[in-house]
């Protein structure tokens, strides 16, 4: 039967006419050398072209990865090599390799050598890490030299194939070929080696329009195939697949069999002349360079060929090669997650066929071998041929020791356990794939049909798009695979059977409607999967070992490249896996999690709490989340072992007591300020306090504090607070508190003596002197010595602060006043409520510039005769007339705080009224220039734009300060307007 490979196109790229691909192993690319002297590197993944230059304007006839080195090498008809760096795109090394066109390029697999070819008839080795010198130069043919090969099992030799019509083998370290092969008819234009350790072969490919398979060891032609009606210009042995493949100036790219010589498969792509073939070892992966373009093929599946049985015994095949290794047999101390289990491994022979399949009899007896349309049944440990016969799928039953066969598209056969065909299945659908397990699964195009063992009648029909199925050993769950997604469905024995019996054994054509019960869907896909109890284990295309029990879905490991499950084994709780090289790997999942969870899932809390109990407490926190998702929160914060998780579930639970423990013992900021909000929440203010404080919420504690009416709480805030930088906190704690003088302090030390000079001049009159000296002092050190001196200060220039006695007189009355307050309780609030001092932001809404400050005087008067009417008994006499007989006064003291240039008793009406001239005049009256109109803003050297005081402080463009060039004349009498 023909080699059946499904052949994928996964790049397409037209192009000029493409002279040598390459297929670099790590990343997705393919380099292409074209003809018009550029160079193409493409994604394979995406279609796209990653980067191109222009190596020469001569054509570039050979070029390749260097992938160690992060090269890129090419050689064109200019007769010089190039070297580029394909991450930067720069030019590594550029030199003059031969004398004649360059035909071909081979790069050492392990020393840093490159060997060279050329119409010159000489062959070079050249080492980079000596500044690419010429380490050799090799004579020998009589003609252009085409191409050149190294030898992947012996690299220190390597094969030419020239027009001379021989192919010569030579070694690195011998100036003359070791042997020369000699057959074809015409110029040999390539030349591989065959990189199986079976056979000692290459492969050659001639201008008359043969192919030849030599034995490099006798020295003998093998074989000769023909089928290219053109000169066959590429031809290459694939590693990974028994395959030979051949391309042709016909257009034609023919794959051979490796072992039969027989011709499988003809591809022609449209794309004229093909001069290239490249693999990629380890993969399924072959490029083609053509006139009009390139393509990259996908040969089969890329996954491995390999099948493990209940016992751990696992079966691998590598070509027609089968052998068989025991992962019982490594020691549990050595296997570490994800690591390769180092196995002696045991040759069972060879297959008669190519094997895309192999999978283990239920009972682990028997293995089946499918592939090239045939099937053949071997003796697990004995590997004899029990049955062949013909076949593009076998699959095996739930248990009994049949198996079925698929034929192609419509013709399924069942066999009994005595390898005898029992009964076949007519399919009135298309059919490309059958599932084995506790019932026959049959893929349709947009559907699969289960189908009974014994009667072969329809079960049930299930409209999915289907990639896999999944049966658990129990028979009582399944698992569907497809494309988007995957469902797991419960599958009624008895419902079937009883339907069997009501029928005579035949079923209706729709099938039985209660078969199956969808449980759960999860929105992955499954690569490869197996069960493991009632769990579900499978690997995704996202690179992670994944379970699902009920519809949690886990994540056990994050792979590092494609892995497929083989299976699990219970007492080493370990799941194996293997990659597509056939490397084994095993990762740790325990079976008490596993049934503890399947426990839960259940509602079975007495198994759950007696498979506890063989769980490592390492496990406890995973499974307190896998509660949690199922709603159990209490049994989740009994077994949870991390303070951040215990802590959380606790709050989720409102048991602030064992959050605040648990917070103590793990301290976090975020642990500490859920507390607080749920503390807050709950009224328990003491254990809200407690969380502040651990966290230097000051914002929390001046609002937790001032609700309280706590004094010393805030106290303590405005301390803290202005020791860890938080300016508008601690301001407003000093304020609050009535400490006024603290106020000043944190303005002064963020540097804002212009803001604590007017908030003195309103609150703190007696502090004003010394803060207009040190608002002077800090614009002077600012360069604004003018602006300075232009201050005036109540001390220095009295007349121009009328108030300024009166304004101290009244910060004694407030104080006092203050001072009996903080005596009284805060129920005593709504009796005190009328006093003067108690909204002070009140007093400055109603401050009226423009009528002076009469307006106040009148309002201050009305509420003192109104506290003398409802004052209770008991108040402390006078406090309250006083502070209000001083405050009238004070209001002029804020009016000049607000225009402290201001001279006298003389109001704003007044100015306004003044004729321009007169302004003129008055400005000139000192000596001075009068401002320009457009005057640009005085700095005053305070930074006040930088201070964290946002907008609470004072704008000084219109109403403070403002000095331009109008110095006031501060020895002027009280009439004369400054």
């Amino acid at each position: 039967m023909p080699l059946r490979l499904d052949i994928k196109k996964k790049l397409s790229a037209r192009s000029e006419r493409v002279k040598c691909v390459d297929i670099h192993p790590t990343e997705p690319w393919v380099l292409a050398s074209l003809y018009d002297g550029h160079v193409f590197i493409y994604d394979y993944t995406t279609q796209q072209v990653v980067k191109s230059w222009e190596v020469s304007e001569q054509p570039v006839r050979c070029g390749a990865f260097i992938p160690r080195q992060q090269w890129v090498i090419v050689g064109a008809d200019d007769m010089f090599i190039r070297v580029y760096n394909y991450n930067t795109m720069d030019k590594v090394a550029t030199f003059e390799a031969h004398q004649d066109y360059i035909r071909s390029v081979a790069v050492h697999p392990t020393l840093p050598l490159v060997v060279s070819c050329s119409d010159d008839m000489l062959i070079k080795i050249w080492d980079w890490e000596k500044g690419w010198s010429c380490m050799q130069v090799l004579e020998g043919h009589s003609h252009y030299i085409m191409q050149v090969r190294f030898n992947p099992k012996d690299p220190n030799t390597f094969a030419t194939a020239s027009l001379d019509h021989t192919v010569k083998v030579w070694s690195l370290s011998s100036p003359v070929p070791n042997y020369t092969l000699e057959g074809h008819e015409k110029g040999v234009n390539s030349v591989d080696y065959y990189s199986g350790g079976d056979k000692p072969y290459l492969v050659t490919g001639s201008d008359d329009r043969s192919v030849k398979i030599w034995d490099y060891q006798t020295k003998s032609c093998v074989t000769t195939l023909t089928g290219h009606s053109h000169n066959v210009s590429a031809v290459a042995f694939l590693p990974d697949r028994p395959l030979i493949v051949s391309g042709s100036e016909d257009g034609s790219v023919l794959l051979w069999h490796a072992n039969t010589y027989r011709l499988e498969t003809t591809l022609n792509y449209g794309l004229d002349r093909c001069w290239s073939v490249a693999y990629l070892k380890g993969s399924n992966l072959v490029a083609l360079g053509f006139d009009n373009g390139s393509v990259l093929l996908q040969l089969g599946k890329d996954e491995p060929v390999a099948s493990m049985d209940n016992g751990g015994k696992v079966i691998l095949a590598k070509h027609n090669e089968i052998s068989t290794v025991n992962v019982r047999n490594a020691s549990a101390d050595n296997l570490k997650d994800g690591e390769r289990v180092v196995l002696p491994s045991k040759e069972l022979g060879s297959c008669e066929i190519y094997p895309q399949s192999v999978a283990h009899s239920p009972n682990g007896r028997f293995v089946a071998v499918c592939g090239d349309g045939e099937y053949i049944i071997y003796t697990a440990l004995a590997w004899r041929n029990k049955a062949f016969g013909t076949a593009d799928e076998v699959v095996w039953d739930g248990g009994a020791g049949e198996y079925a066969v698929r034929i192609g598209s419509s013709d399924v056969r069942v066999y009994n356990k005595a390898f005898q065909e029992r009964t076949a299945l007519r399919l009135p659908f298309q059919t490309d794939a059958i599932f084995g397990g506790a019932l026959l699964g049959v893929r349709g195009p947009d559907f699969v049909c289960f189908y009974d063992w014994e009667t072969l009648a329809l079960v049930r029909r299930i409209d999915v798009t289907t990639r896999s199925v999944y049966w658990a050993d129990s028979a009582a769950l399944v698992a569907v695979a497809s494309q988007e997604a995957l469902f797991v469905l419960s599958y009624n024995r008895g419902a079937v059977d009883a339907a069997l019996d009501a029928s005579g054994g035949v079923l209706d054509a729709d099938g039985v409607e209660d078969a199956f019960e969808l449980l759960h869907q999860v929105p992955d896909t499954a690569h490869s999967g197996r069960w493991v109890g009632d769990c579900f284990v499978y690997t995704n295309g996202n690179g992670r070992l994944n379970y699902t029990v009920g519809a949690e879905v886990a994540t056990l490991f994050h792979l590092d490249r494609p892995l497929y499950l083989l299976g699990y084994l219970p007492k080493e709780n370990r799941l194996y896996l293997v990659d597509k090289h056939g490397a084994v790997v095993s990762y740790v999942l325990l079976l008490a999690v596993l049934e503890f969870k399947t426990a839960i899932v259940r509602g079975d809390k007495a198994t759950a709490d007696a498979v506890l109990e063989r769980i490592p407490k390492s496990e406890h926190n995973k499974l307190a989340r896998f509660l949690e998702s199922q709603g159990l929160r209490e049994g989740a914060l009994d077994l949870a072992t991390d303070g951040d998780y215990r802590c959380e579930l606790a709050l989720a639970l409102g048991k602030l007591e064992m959050a605040a423990s648990i917070a103590r013992e793990f301290p976090s900021e975020l642990k500490w300020r859920q507390l607080s909000e749920l503390a807050a929440a709950r009224g328990d203010f003491a254990l809200a306090e407690e969380c502040m404080n651990a966290v230097d919420d000051f914002a929390g504690l001046l609002t937790l504090h001032t609700a309280s009416g706590n004094r010393d709480g805030l106290s303590s805030v405005a301390s803290a607070a202005g020791g860890a930088g938080k300016m508008n906190v601690a301001f407003l704690s000093h304020f609050l508190v009535g400490d006024l003088n603290g106020c000043i302090d944190q303005l002064l030390s963020a540097g804002r003596a212009a803001e604590a000079a007017i908030f003195a001049r309103t609150y703190l009159p007696s502090a004003v002197p010394r803060l207009v000296q040190r608002w002077r002092s800090d614009l002077r050190k600012a360069g604004n010595v003018r602006i300075a001196d232009a201050l005036g200060s109540p001390d220095e220039h009295p007349h121009l602060f009328p108030s300024y006695t009166s304004s101290l007189e009244s910060e004694k009355a407030a104080a006092a006043l203050y001072a009996h307050r903080v005596t009284l309780p805060a129920s005593a609030y709504p009796d005190h409520a009328h006093e003067p001092m108690a909204d002070v932001s009140e007093l400055l809404a109603g401050l009226d510039l423009a009528n002076g400050d009469g307006q106040l005087e009148e309002a201050a008067a009305e509420r003192e005769l109104k506290a003398d009417a409802t004052a209770p008994e008991g108040t402390v006499d006078g406090i309250a007339s006083t502070a209000a007989g001083a405050l009238a006064s004070m209001v002029g003291a804020v009016g000049d705080a607000v225009t402290p240039s201001a001279a006298g008793q003389q109001n704003a009406t007044e100015r306004e009224a003044r004729p321009p001239a007169a302004e003129a005049d008055t400005a000139t009256a000192n000596g001075e220039e009068a401002p320009a109109e457009d005057e640009p803003e005085v700095d005053f050297g305070g930074g006040f734009e930088e201070a964290e005081f946002g907008g609470d402080g004072v704008d000084f463009g219109d109403a403070g300060a403002g000095f331009g060039d109008d110095i006031p004349d501060f020895d002027a009498p009280e009439e004369t307007d400054a």
